[in-house]
């Protein structure tokens, strides 16, 4: 990602001024990104986004020509908001900041930390923006996948998005996120090429209308690629189409070929799956697939299902690659400690109206606890105090409402360090491996957890110290408020 440091908000770049003007550039703070709530009305997340992000982080410079450009923003006055000493400095800033996130594939609740930064005020700070939008978008995507393959139940899913996705950098996104929540592969060749994604694909309509004829065009097809050979069968009657698949994948067998399949993609797809399903059976091709496509989610994909429909591999594009039922994540990155040079930490807290808004103060981490290969809690604690010796989870809504986490349940932190002064610690493991993680991550959670509608919820909080300390500064900060 060279040449993408100004993948920035301007205030970003205003307040790293602020900072470095008033002295204030190299005093250590710590953010936190997280989400407030799980899309989807979801009862998981599946964290993604953090190999691109580590491309942008390895590439962070303002080099010449960035220097240059900068220089010509105004303000009201029409003279240059920066003054030619701080670009000098940007011109020569290198990331000294330690960098902890969760691995991709990990499932995650609202509130945990999923990037955690610390250092100089002024670095961290600069990098909110670029982290927001490669972990919002990736993420959202990846549990939208993870929906839509857990709705398939073991069927394959095709990722089919490219053509309605929202630009180049969007769909290449998609493509990745969505192997890593679990698809079996893509259509997007490309994505196939960076990230290694198995590449699927047969034919449109418009193969078919370029015929006189539906069967001359399954001929001619199958002449030319008889080793993939998937039919498209609803282009004028879709079981006439399916017969005539039938006529050449008779054919292709003689010449020592299978039919792969065939593909619906418009009308009743759950009766006719099952049409379609018997005359396949009835003429002996039991392992020809019927793939699916047309708008289809989680929701379209559990119906079909319940209405006894045969599909076996799902081809899901629009509603995958936009999140279509909720267009953002709502991540945020938000100041929790600072200390000037030398000084003691202080921790900070972000004050709401609503109190889903009210930030977490202190060097979180996150804490899974798992009992018999199941996760049983996870706590939000602070890196600041030492790990206490009996875990108490605090519950956010409610905090009468208090959990004991038995001595039986071992516990690990989900934050690994990526960065540390700086400098790149952490190997990205392949996609396919994260793809797995994604897999095994969420059979640990109870089947309640992963139900579409209504989840059950899974235990999350602060650990008790925490949420005490918390209590009292958003005490304290009120106070000061009520006697402005």
């Amino acid at each position: 990602m060279d040449g993408m440091t100004l993948l920035t908000d301007l205030y970003q770049l205003t307040m790293a001024y602020g900072y470095w003007k008033s002295g204030r550039a190299d005093h250590e703070a710590v953010f936190h990104l997280h989400f407030r709530n799980a899309p989807f009305a979801s009862g998981y997340t599946v964290a993604c986004g953090l190999e691109p992000v580590l491309d942008w982080l390895r590439a962070f410079r303002f080099p010449d020509d960035d220097v240059a450009f900068l220089a010509t923003i105004p303000g009201n006055d029409g003279k240059p908001i920066f003054a030619p000493e701080f670009l000098e400095h940007l011109r020569g800033l290198r990331l000294s900041v330690d960098v902890d996130a969760v691995p991709e594939g990990t499932v995650v609740f609202p509130h945990q930390p999923l990037v955690r930064v610390r250092g100089p005020i002024l670095q961290c700070q600069l990098l909110e923006t670029a982290l927001l939008c490669l972990v919002n978008f990736h993420t959202l995507i990846a549990t939208k996948a993870a929906r839509i393959c857990q709705a398939a139940a073991g069927d394959q899913v095709l990722e089919f998005g490219l053509r309605r996705a929202q630009g180049v950098d969007g769909a290449l996104a998609a493509s990745r996120a969505a192997y890593v929540g679990g698809c079996a592969s893509t259509s997007n060749v490309l994505a196939g090429k960076r990230y290694g994604i198995p590449v699927r694909g047969t034919h449109a309509h418009s193969w078919v209308m370029s015929f006189t004829d539906e069967l001359e065009a399954f001929e001619t097809y199958a002449g030319a690629m008889p080793n993939n050979c998937v039919f498209l069968v609803d282009t004028y009657d879709t079981l006439a189409g399916v017969r005539k698949a039938i006529a050449v994948g008779e054919r292709l067998r003689q010449r020592g070929h299978e039919l792969v399949g065939i593909r619906l993609d418009s009308g009743d797809l759950a009766w006719l799956s099952a049409e379609a399903r018997k005359l396949l059976d009835a003429a002996g091709f039991h392992k020809a697939l019927i793939v699916a496509s047309n708008d289809l989610d989680e929701r379209t994909i559990t119906s079909i299902k319940a209405q006894g429909g045969k599909v076996a591999v799902w081809g899901v594009g629009t509603k995958l690659v936009t999140a279509f039922d909720q267009p953002a994540l709502g991540g945020v990155y938000k100041l929790a400690a600072i200390r000037a040079p030398g000084g003691a930490w202080q921790p900070r807290v972000k004050l709401s109206e609503q109190v889903v808004k009210v930030s977490n103060p202190g060097i979180q981490n996150t804490r899974r606890f798992v009992r018999g290969g199941a996760a049983v809690a996870d706590v939000i604690w602070d890196e600041l105090h030492p790990a206490p010796t009996a875990w108490e989870l605090v519950d956010p809504a409610d905090a009468s409402h208090r959990t004991t986490i038995g001595a039986d349940a071992q516990g690990a932190d989900l934050l690994v360090p990526v960065l540390r002064a700086g400098t790149q610690v952490y190997q990205p493991p392949a996609l396919v491996a994260v793809r797995e993680r994604t897999r095994a991550q969420l059979a640990l959670f109870h089947e309640g957890v992963k139900r579409l509608d209504n989840p059950h919820r899974y235990p999350v909080g602060l650990e008790r110290g925490l949420h005490e300390r918390k209590t009292a500064l958003v005490l304290a900060a009120r106070a000061v408020k009520a006697t402005a």
